[in-house]
């Protein structure tokens, strides 16, 4: 099985490389790292468009240098220029052709450093690939023998979230890293002359943590029950005045990934981010897999197989 890298030719490729590099590592995959150039223009085209495509080509064959200089050498690697209509497009038929488990990417260059940004290529594999798309904080950085320690699930006690803890403690266990079931409590300040309303919503919220909690250590003995278990567990409730500070309340260390599945409102097969999971994403400060509910479903199985 393969990671697939999208490469972009700027400052992005480094976190896209190590992010791909750390998921390769952990689970004994290899790297398929993949610039996608546009299809050239049919024959008889003004020379100018070929001039366009011969520079295109020159930039794709340097940043594929580049990448090899940064691939660390325990990661097997191989390095293609894709041809295709759109930069999404080429990604998801090297996917196809690698047999990929994963579609690696850096975030947008205009996104705040240390979080999850989406540029126009992650936006667009978030609401149509069939594959979990892995995303890298901007700036990320990872040791050269770095492997994940810690699958984070993020879990809403709605139907489904059972299987992507599930799905999460079977990747867990099969790279030897920890298994943490995290829930947000996003409550926005209340003004001070809010009064009796302030108590009332301080209730919702206790009422609300005590079910998650419930939920989630039901859904931490299914797993317990899994033939391979994660290396611990735990199950922790984050509170915030919003996503990022929910976000920050956790403890991230080194080695951490955070694992979203899809939106019960998108198609079983494809990645479609619901918009507690995209403000999830775009606040993280550790790398991302966000995975479809038919993945979700294929790996939670298998998980419960011992496969």
């Amino acid at each position: 099985m393969t990671v697939v890298v999208g490469l972009p030719t700027d400052e992005r490729r480094r976190a896209a490389l190590h992010l791909a590099a750390l998921l390769a590592r952990s689970a004994g995959e290899d790297l398929a790292v993949c610039t996608v150039v546009p299809e050239p223009w049919p024959p008889g085209m003004a020379r100018i468009d070929a001039e366009y495509h011969e520079h295109l080509d020159r930039s794709a064959a340097d940043a594929l240098d580049r990448a090899r200089e940064l691939t660390p050498p325990d990661v097997h690697a191989a390095f293609e220029v894709v041809r295709a209509r759109s930069v999404p497009a080429g990604l998801l038929d090297a996917a196809e052709r690698h047999s990929a488990t994963v579609i690696a990417l850096g975030s947008s260059a205009s996104g705040i450093l240390g979080r999850v940004a989406f540029g126009s290529v992650a936006d667009r594999l978030l609401h149509s690939s069939p594959v979990p798309v892995a995303l890298a904080p901007r700036g990320f950085r990872c040791r050269p023998d770095a492997r994940v320690t810690r699958v984070t699930a993020a879990f809403g006690a709605a139907e489904g979230s059972t299987d992507l803890v599930i799905a999460a403690a079977g990747v867990a266990a099969q790279v030897g890293a920890a298994l943490r079931v995290a829930s947000f409590a996003v409550r926005p300040r209340t003004p001070l002359t809010a009064g009796i309303g302030s108590r009332a919503e301080a209730t919702v919220v206790q009422e609300w943590s005590t079910d998650v909690e419930k939920a989630q250590h039901a859904a931490l003995a299914q797993v317990g029950q899994l033939p391979a278990v994660p290396r611990s567990l735990d199950a922790v409730i984050a509170h915030g005045t919003d996503w990022e500070e929910a976000l920050e309340d956790l403890a991230w260390t080194d080695g951490d990934v955070l694992m979203v599945g899809s939106s019960a409102a998108g198609p079983i097969a494809r990645v479609f981010l619901g918009s507690r999971s995209s403000k999830i994403v775009r606040n993280s400060p550790v790398p991302v897999v966000a995975v479809p509910r038919g993945r979700v479903a294929e790996l939670a199985d298998e998980a419960e197989l011992g496969a």
